[in-house]
Formats: C-alpha cells, sequence, structure tokens
C-alpha cells in the first residue's frame, strides 16, 4: 500500500493505471521526415476540489500515458494551511524528467499560492511571465522557450476570465500577451483554459489566418466535464501558428471515469504538433 501522505508530496510514484493512449501520431499530409513532432497536453487540474489524492492518482496515470513533452495547467495551488504542496511540483517529480515553471499573481512566498504551470521535458533555454490586463482579473500568462532539436519554440499557457460575457475582457487579456511576446519570429504555440468557444469575439485574435487549433470548434462535444454539473462547452485549446506547424492527432484525456471519479472537472487536450 502507498501511502496516501506520501502521495500527496510527489515523492511516490503511482502504478500505472489503466488509461488508454491516444494512437500514435501518423505524419499529416504533406508532412517530410525533417519535421519534428511535439506532443502537447492542457489540463486544467481543478486545484484540490474534491478528493484530490483519488483524483492525483487519475491525473498521473493520464498524463504518463500521454508521454507529452510539454504539459500546460491551469488551477494549480500550493496552500501551507492544509498541507498542499505545490501540485504541479508534485506532479513533474512523480512523472519525473520535467521541469516546471509555475505563476501566479499570489506573491512568492507566499502561505497560499493560486496560478497556471508549464511541465517540458525539452530543454528551456528561457522563462518569463505576466500579469495579464486588467489586473483586477487576477490572470496570468507563462511562457517557455523550448529547444526543439535545436530550434527554440515559445510555448505559452494562459487561463482567461470565466464570464461568458466578458469577450470584451478576454480580448483586452489575448491583446496583453501578444503584445507582451518577443516578436523575434520564434514559432509560436498558444494553449490553456479559455473559458469561451473558438466562436467566442474575444478569441478572435486566434483565430483567422495566423493560427490554426488542434480540436476545431465542434471536434468534441465538450471539454468541461458534464458529471461535475457543468454544461457542455469546448474552452480548452491549443492554438499554433499555420505556417510554422502542421497539426497531426489530437483528442481529448481523462474524460472517462475510474470506479466514478475522475481526474478534473475538465477534460484534458492532447495533439501532436509538427514544426515545420
Amino acid at each position: 500500500m502507498i501511502d496516501r501522505r506520501l502521495l500527496l508530496t510527489g515523492l511516490v510514484a503511482t502504478p500505472l493505471m489503466a488509461c488508454a493512449p491516444l494512437p500514435a501520431s501518423l505524419p499529416a499530409p504533406g508532412a517530410t521526415h525533417a519535421e519534428r513532432q511535439l506532443k502537447l497536453v492542457t489540463f486544467n487540474i481543478w486545484h484540490n476540489q474534491g478528493d484530490w489524492l483519488a483524483r492525483l492518482a487519475l491525473l498521473l496515470a493520464d498524463l504518463r500515458a500521454q508521454d507529452a513533452d510539454v504539459i500546460a495547467l491551469q488551477e494549480v495551488l500550493e496552500d501551507a494551511a492544509v498541507g498542499l504542496p505545490n501540485q504541479a511540483q508534485t506532479l513533474a517529480d512523480a512523472l519525473g524528467g520535467y521541469q516546471m515553471q509555475f505563476v501566479s499573481t499570489d506573491p512568492e512566498g507566499a502561505p497560499r499560492r493560486y496560478g497556471n504551470a508549464i511541465l517540458s521535458r525539452l530543454p528551456v533555454d528561457q522563462h518569463d511571465w505576466k500579469k495579464l490586463e486588467p489586473l483586477d482579473d487576477y490572470r496570468t500568462a507563462v511562457r517557455v522557450r523550448v529547444a526543439v532539436d535545436g530550434r527554440p519554440v515559445d510555448i505559452v499557457n494562459t487561463h482567461l476570465a470565466w464570464q461568458q460575457d466578458a469577450a470584451a475582457v478576454r480580448a483586452r487579456q489575448i491583446a496583453d500577451l501578444m503584445g507582451w511576446l518577443p516578436q523575434d519570429e520564434t514559432p509560436l504555440i498558444v494553449t490553456g483554459d479559455f473559458n469561451a468557444q473558438q466562436t467566442d469575439p474575444g478569441l478572435a485574435r486566434l483565430r483567422g489566418p495566423r493560427f490554426a487549433t488542434a480540436l476545431p470548434h465542434g471536434a468534441v462535444a465538450t471539454t468541461l466535464n458534464p458529471a461535475k454539473n457543468h454544461p457542455e462547452r469546448q474552452i480548452d485549446h491549443i492554438f499554433a501558428e499555420r505556417d510554422r506547424f502542421t497539426i497531426g492527432q489530437a483528442g481529448l484525456i481523462g474524460d472517462r471515469p475510474t470506479n466514478g471519479e475522475y481526474p478534473s472537472d475538465h477534460f484534458g487536450v492532447v495533439a501532436t504538433i509538427s514544426l515545420r
């Protein structure tokens, strides 16, 4: 038996649980052998709601099965008052081989910090983050510049305003994010929980000629978990620059229960993307 207290610290890796991985990605039409494939996951992990220890085991099983290069996490919590270490670090330690970058609007050293994280097993050459305008919505973006066979790629993770009528706020957040990014022609992927479907006016800058999405609008019924009393809406996305990447297979993870429990109140999105 695994001591549940050790599991909470991330010092013990859970055994691989039954979880069917997506089929291996096939070369996209027009892809060449020079293209380097990246596998990415974005997952809102619902901080410590519900039975965190049971959900942690399911999250680890799903993430191990996908064996992703980069994992973007939203709603990550660390809380000394309840003895909860940083959830992203717990996942990174248990999975092994990942560097973790965590950001929060809460100050460093605060007993409770809540935010977003990126786990990367690719070399990280740069990382930074930003509080997004408007500051009273307490949203952040985190960027890592990873080396893909020696070539730089920027991967950004964010979590936008949740209100369905907040399209103007999301548009402002996206504009602030895009204006902050380095303007050096580095290939770009933007991922996260956007709290909006792709048709939302607030996400207009991430549609159109510059970006393609791993899961087009309507490709899945929902990325919110109806079993957790959510409406069916596809709000978790991976956007990649059209002229830099070829999008291969994509789908959901964490969308099936184990003994009645799910990893989160969201489903994760996984995609294989080729760098041209």
